[in-house]
């Protein structure tokens, strides 16, 4: 069964700042909750085990070249960013390079930090409709910072790869995926997300 995000939508006189939307996360914190750039509130259903198992080797693999680089911190998909846009999204794994991550304040690193990650992968469930994925991703595309983003099909064995600027570059079934020169040394094993 495929399945959309419920979106509510908010007539403009009723939008949340972004303080009120964080407040509202946090005070529903068992929901996956993002805002899209109409100021609309997504509410995703949890992600299925095999799905929360493929993020889980996802993530590892990102933390092992992560901590061995040492350039940036990386994200769960528990993270919010706020996009310039005003959407705040929450990528199932990110990455940040330590320079810019270091010129937010304390107090915005602690809330939905205003920042776009330079990295950013979303894993396509099996209930997932892609093409809000892709809108997503090109979401992502628009924003300055962003460097690299992968989204994984597996229900396709697809990968789809998303560079500012160039045209999306789709790889059937790969092993891996190298993604250089954004994440220096960082090939993403596919073996275990597939």
């Amino acid at each position: 069964m495929i399945s959309s995000p419920l979106i509510l939508h908010f007539p403009s006189s009723m939008q949340m700042t972004d303080e009120e939307f964080f407040e509202f996360c946090q005070e529903n914190r068992d929901l996956r909750i993002e805002r899209n750039k109409f100021g609309n509130i997504l509410i995703m259903p949890p992600v299925d085990s095999e799905t929360g198992n493929r993020e889980f080797h996802i993530i590892g693999q990102l933390v092992i070249w992560s901590d061995e680089n040492g350039a940036g911190i990386g994200f769960s998909s528990s993270a919010g960013f706020t996009l310039s846009t005003g959407a705040i999204r929450s990528p199932d794994a990110a990455w940040v390079k330590l320079e810019r991550w270091n010129q937010l304040t304390p107090t915005q690193q602690e809330k939905f930090a205003p920042i776009c990650p330079d990295f950013v992968i979303e894993l396509r469930s099996n209930s997932d409709n892609l093409q809000p994925l892709k809108e997503k991703m090109q979401e992502y595309m628009q924003e300055s910072g962003i460097q690299l983003g992968l989204l994984i099909d597996r229900k396709n064995r697809r990968v789809y790869i998303y560079r500012p600027g160039q045209v999306e570059e789709c790889l059937e079934n790969p092993d891996t995926v190298s993604c250089e020169p954004i994440l220096p040394g960082f090939v993403l094993n596919m073996g275990k997300i597939w």
